[in-house]
C-alpha cells in the first residue's frame, strides 16, 4: 500500500519567537524614522517659538524698567515741588539723579550713576513746556539739560532718561532707537512748586 504525504512541498513554519524578533525589529526601525521625523518637526517649529519667546520676555523687562523710572521720577520729583530739595542745601543734579537712583533698585549705583540723566528746567507757563529729548546722534548729550528746580509757585518740568540695553534688538527691530541696541526710556513730571516760603500766595 502506497502512502500519499499530502504535506509534501509545504515550507515549515517559522518558530514563533523568530517572528516576534522580526516584528520587533521593524517597530524599531519605524521609531527611528519617527524620531527623525520628530526632530525635523521641531527644528521647523523652534525657531519661530524662541523668537516669540524671547521677544515676550524682552518687552517684560523693558515694560518694567519703564514702570520703575516713571515711579522714580514722580517720588523724587516731590521733594522739588515741596521745597524739601531746594531748601536742604545741597539741591544739584547730582543730588537729584542720586535721588532718582534710590528709588531704582534694579540697577546697580554705578550704572544708575554713569547712565540716568536728568533734565529739570522752570518754564513761564504750562504751555510754554517743550519737550524734545537731549540726544544728539543717536546718544543722549548731557550738554543739553540743565538743573532749575526753581522757587516757589514755580513751574517746573522734571524729566529722567535712561538708555535701556536690549538683549535680543535683532527679535524686535522696531525697539531700538537709540542706536542699534538701546530703547530710550524716558519719564517726566510737571507741576507747580508749593508755596513752601509761605511769601505771597501763589498766582
Amino acid at each position: 500500500m502506497v502512502r500519499f504525504n499530502h504535506h509534501r512541498g509545504k515550507r515549515p513554519q517559522p518558530p514563533l519567537s523568530t517572528s516576534l524578533r522580526k516584528l520587533s525589529a521593524a517597530l524599531r526601525g519605524f521609531a527611528r524614522q519617527t524620531r527623525g521625523a520628530t526632530a525635523v518637526e521641531f527644528a521647523i517649529v523652534a525657531t519661530p517659538f524662541f523668537m516669540l519667546l524671547f521677544g515676550t520676555m524682552e518687552l517684560g523687562l523693558l515694560f518694567m524698567a519703564s514702570t520703575t523710572l516713571d515711579a522714580a521720577t514722580v517720588d523724587a520729583a516731590r521733594n522739588i515741588r515741596t521745597g524739601a530739595m531746594q531748601t536742604s542745601g545741597s539741591s544739584s543734579a547730582a543730588s537729584f539723579q542720586a535721588d532718582v537712583c534710590r528709588h531704582m533698585s534694579w540697577l546697580s549705583s554705578a550704572d544708575c550713576s554713569a547712565n540716568v540723566l536728568v533734565d529739570v528746567r522752570t518754564f513761564a507757563t504750562f504751555g510754554t513746556m517743550t519737550n524734545k529729548p537731549p540726544v544728539t546722534n543717536g546718544a543722549l548729550n548731557p550738554n543739553l539739560t540743565t538743573y532749575d528746580p526753581g522757587v516757589s509757585c514755580s513751574i517746573v518740568l522734571v524729566r529722567v532718561f535712561y538708555p535701556y540695553t536690549l538683549y535680543t534688538p535683532l527679535l524686535d527691530p522696531g525697539l531700538p532707537n537709540l542706536g542699534a541696541t538701546k530703547h530710550l526710556l524716558a519719564s517726566a513730571a510737571a507741576f507747580r512748586n508749593e508755596n513752601y516760603s509761605g511769601a505771597s500766595p501763589c498766582t
